[in-house]
């Protein structure tokens, strides 16, 4: 899923805890796996994984 361009607050702006917030929630709180891939001069592509239970 693109989510678009640019979904953080411009530099300098920020809080600095939008990683660690994530990790806590994705990883410690549900037991899943946040990962990313990152191309100089492209991108980062974050890895959202989450356990399916039924």
């Amino acid at each position: 899923m693109d989510m678009g361009p640019q979904l953080s607050a411009p530099v300098g702006k920020g809080t600095g805890q939008g990683l660690a917030i994530a990790q806590s929630v994705i990883v410690r709180k549900h037991g899943g796996t946040l990962s990313f891939e990152s191309e100089g001069g492209v991108g980062t592509t974050f890895l959202i994984q989450l356990p399916f239970f039924t």
